[in-house]
């Protein structure tokens, strides 16, 4: 046998000290989430609420949660659905606006790009009597092609909320009308009237080809975890026929006549840059 020392000896009669001094640890259910200290939930986000209704929620994509059961019957409610239509939602986060579709429509088309909430939403509904009514799309809804609906509903996520104006409005076929939460600023742009200080090319693009209204305005409150800024619903009607204009020239008129809104259409169409472009 190797020959232990003193020192080795009292080394390993100190650790067998330590180790006898140690309780053993309580066993709990089976995959039991360990107890996390309370400042780590702060830093992950539970304390404002991100965690609301299971997963934790992703603020670079724009998930905010509606919350209040009222403002979600009242969006449904706006849509004038009707018990032969099929729903696109976008963005429908954990259901809770969803419900609400799936009561008064025949099918909901559901495109949501966080497969974490998607399989919440699936959960939602499983073994439900909406479960035959939902469809789920995991993917990007600005990266696909969208499929045939009658109306849209979102709590739209709102770093996409000019983009997804225009695929919608340039979508065929032409769908009955959209109704859709927007940060208030944008939606007031929308619908802003000749004169409106808020009135400028996104204003006339959208209306020149839908007929657009301001709906109702939404409290950051309603939403977990709150967002920084107000929102509004907005409603919005596609105009059927559409006019007969090339979009890119109209577009690009628009673009020079709202290049400098202080001054005059002639000053603007007098600049160097836009001789240069129009060259």
């Amino acid at each position: 046998m190797p020959k232990i020392t003193a020192r080795q000896l009292r080394k390993n009669t100190q650790a067998s000290a330590a180790n006898a001094a140690v309780k053993p640890a309580t066993i709990g259910a089976p995959y039991a989430a360990p107890q996390r200290p309370a400042r780590a939930a702060q830093k992950d986000g539970a304390a404002d609420g991100s965690r609301h209704f299971g997963p934790m929620f992703n603020k670079s994509l724009g998930q905010h949660i509606l919350i209040n059961p009222l403002v979600s019957q009242g969006i449904v409610d706006k849509a004038g659905l009707k018990q032969t239509d099929t729903v696109l939602e976008v963005g429908p986060g954990t259901g809770n606006l969803t419900i609400k579709i799936l009561e008064q429509a025949k099918k909901v088309v559901a495109c949501e790009a966080d497969a974490r909430l998607a399989a919440e939403l699936a959960k939602r509904v499983q073994g439900g009597p909406f479960q035959h009514k939902l469809e789920i799309l995991h993917g990007d809804v600005m990266k696909r092609t969208l499929p045939f609906f009658d109306v849209c509903i979102s709590n739209t996520p709102y770093q996409i909320s000019s983009p997804l104006t225009f695929k919608l409005i340039f979508h065929r076929p032409i769908f009955r009308c959209a109704v859709l939460m927007f940060q208030r600023e944008f939606a007031l742009r929308l619908v802003a009237r000749p004169g409106d200080a808020l009135y400028g090319r996104l204003s006339v693009n959208c209306q020149l080809y839908a007929k657009v209204s301001h709906v109702m305005k939404v409290g950051k409150n309603n939403f977990k975890p709150p967002p920084n800024v107000e929102s509004s619903v907005v409603r919005i009607e596609p105009l059927n026929p559409p006019p007969p204009v090339d979009f890119g020239e109209w577009d690009g008129l628009v673009r020079i006549a709202f290049s400098r809104k202080n001054k005059t259409l002639a000053a603007n169409f007098k600049a160097t840059a836009t001789l240069q472009m129009l060259e």
